[in-house]
C-alpha cells in the first residue's frame, strides 16, 4: 500500500476502486503475476468507514463474510462493526502487499487514441493501461425518489448519510425502506425513544438462525448462494436481515408490538400529506413466505442427510397481525403525526460516467458476462449479482475476482504465443 501520489506512466491492469471488490481483484492478478496498480480516491474500504451509521455491523457473521486467507480477530461467531471491517482490508493489503494507492481519484477513462489499451486520468497524473477494472462496488449514488417533498421544516437525508439518532432533529422519523438499513435504522430510532414510521414495500426475510445454524450456512448448503439471477420482476427486492444486537431474525410483527408504526409502500407526498400504498399486509405476507420456505427447505435437507439439529418448531409460529396490517394507515399528516424527520433508505444507483467506454445499455447498467464487459479490455467485479446471488458480498466477490483475473491471465496467454 501507498499514499505516495507518484504513478507509473503505464500498467498492464488498472484496477479502480479499493474496496473488497479492488483488494479481492489485486490478490488474483498478483497471484497470475500480472503487473497492476489499485487506486483509491479516499482510504481504503472508504465505503465502510463513511457510507454507514455509526453502529452499523456486518449481516454476516466473521466466519462467513472474510476472504479465505485471513480471518477476523473477533469471534468467528460475531457480527463485526464498520471499523473492524474497514481494519480488516487494511491487514489484507498489508497481507497481499497490493500496490494500493490511497487519496487518487480516477476522473476519466478512454481508448487510447495511439495505441492499444487505455487512457486513465487521474487527480496526480495519466496513466496508461492496457486493461481497467472497475471495483467501485453497488453503493455509489444514493437514490432519493423524485416524490420527496420540498419542505424546508422536514430534515431529509439518505441512509447513507445517518449516524446515529442524536443528529436528528426532535421529533417523530419516518423511514422510507425496509430493507436491512432501513430496519436497521428504524429499530435502533425506537430503541432511543424516537416515535418512528417505517414504509415496508416488497423484500425478502431470512432467518438469522434456524436449528442451530446462521442463515449463510444455509443458503450455502442449499446451493442458493449459486443462484445465477433473481426471479422475475425481483431485481430490486431488498433483503430484511440484521446483524445487530448479536443477530436476530427480523419480523415486522414484533416491530409493531414494539411501537414502530408499520405503512405500506410510500406513494405520494401533497400539501404536506404523504399517502401509502395499500399493500403492507400483501409485502409481509410475501416476506413471511420467503422466511417459510427457507425453514421448510432446511428441514428437507436436514432429514435428507441424517443430520443431528435441533428441532424448533417455535420458529414457524408467526405472531398475529397487528392493526397495521388489518386496518392499514394510507394517509398521514406529516406535522400531525409530529414528523421532522425523512429517512430515504431507498438504495443506490450506478455511476460509472467516468468510464467513457461502450460498456453500457442505454440506461447506463454495465454490459459483461460474469464481470467480462462488451468493451474489450474492460473489467467489472463487485456489483450485486454479477455473477450469482452472493456476488456483493465479501467471500461472493473474491471468487468473482478470482474468474475475472483468469480472464486476463488468459490474454496474457494469448498475447504471448509466437510461431
Amino acid at each position: 500500500m501507498s499514499t505516495e501520489q507518484s504513478l507509473p506512466q503505464s500498467i498492464d491492469t488498472l484496477v479502480v476502486g479499493g474496496g473488497q471488490a479492488g483488494i479481492a481483484m489485486s490478490e488474483h492478478l498478483s497471484r497470475h503475476d500480472i503487473a497492476h496498480l489499485v487506486l483509491e480516491k479516499a482510504r481504503i474500504a472508504e465505503g465502510w468507514r463513511s457510507v454507514r451509521w455509526d453502529s452499523l455491523v456486518m449481516n454476516g457473521p466473521a466466519w462467513h463474510d472474510r476472504f479465505p486467507s485471513l480471518e477476523f480477530t473477533a469471534d468467528q461467531d460475531s457480527f463485526p462493526g464498520k471499523e473492524d471491517v474497514a481494519a480488516y482490508f487494511e491487514r489484507y493489503v498489508k497481507h497481499i502487499n497490493a500496490p494500493l494507492h490511497t487519496g487518487v481519484e480516477v476522473k476519466q477513462v478512454t481508448r487510447n487514441p495511439g495505441g492499444s489499451g487505455f487512457v486513465v486520468e487521474t487527480s496526480h497524473g495519466t496513466v496508461k493501461a492496457q486493461r481497467v477494472v472497475a471495483a467501485t462496488g453497488p453503493f455509489q449514488k444514493p437514490i432519493i425518489p423524485a416524490i420527496a417533498p420540498k419542505d424546508e421544516d422536514l430534515t431529509q437525508i439518505h441512509s447513507a448519510q445517518y449516524k446515529n439518532p442524536q443528529q436528528l432533529p426532535e421529533g417523530a422519523v419516518l423511514v422510507v425502506g425496509a430493507g436491512s438499513s432501513g430496519v436497521q435504522i428504524a429499530d435502533e430510532l425506537q430503541r432511543a425513544g424516537r416515535t418512528v414510521y417505517l414504509s415496508v414495500g416488497p423484500h425478502d426475510r431470512p432467518p438469522r438462525r434456524y436449528r442451530g445454524r446462521d442463515f449463510v450456512w444455509w443458503l450455502g448448503v442449499l446451493g442458493l448462494w449459486d443462484m445465477a439471477a433473481p426471479g422475475e420482476g425481483r431485481e430490486h427486492v431488498t433483503i430484511a436481515v440484521s446483524g445487530a444486537y448479536g443477530g436476530h431474525t427480523v419480523d415486522f410483527r414484533k416491530l409493531a408490538a414494539l411501537g414502530i408504526h408499520l405503512l405500506g409502500r410510500t406513494a405520494t407526498f401533497n400539501n404536506g400529506v404523504v399517502t401509502f400504498e395499500n399493500n403492507l399486509a400483501e409485502n409481509i405476507r410475501a416476506g413471511d413466505a420467503d422466511y417459510l420456505a427457507l425453514l421448510n427447505a432446511a428441514d428437507d435437507y436436514i432429514k435428507r442427510n441424517g443430520l443431528d439439529l435441533p428441532e424448533e418448531p417455535e420458529a414457524k409460529q408467526l405472531l398475529p397481525d397487528p392493526p397495521c396490517m388489518t386496518q392499514p394507515t394510507l394517509e398521514l399528516n406529516l406535522k400531525q403525526a409530529g414528523i421532522r424527520n425523512i429517512i430515504w433508505a431507498t438504495g443506490f444507483a450506478l455511476d460509472f460516467s467516468w468510464l467513457k467506454v461502450n460498456a453500457f445499455d442505454n440506461n447506463g447498467k454495465p454490459l459483461h458476462q460474469r464481470g467480462v464487459s462488451t468493451e474489450p479490455g474492460v473489467y467489472f467485479v463487485g456489483l450485486p449479482w454479477l455473477s450469482r446471488r452472493g456476488s456483493s458480498f465479501i467471500w461472493g466477490v473474491w471468487h468473482d475476482a478470482k474468474h475475472i483475473a483468469d480472464q486476463i491471465a488468459i490474454q496474457h496467454k494469448y498475447l504471448a504465443y509466437q510461431n
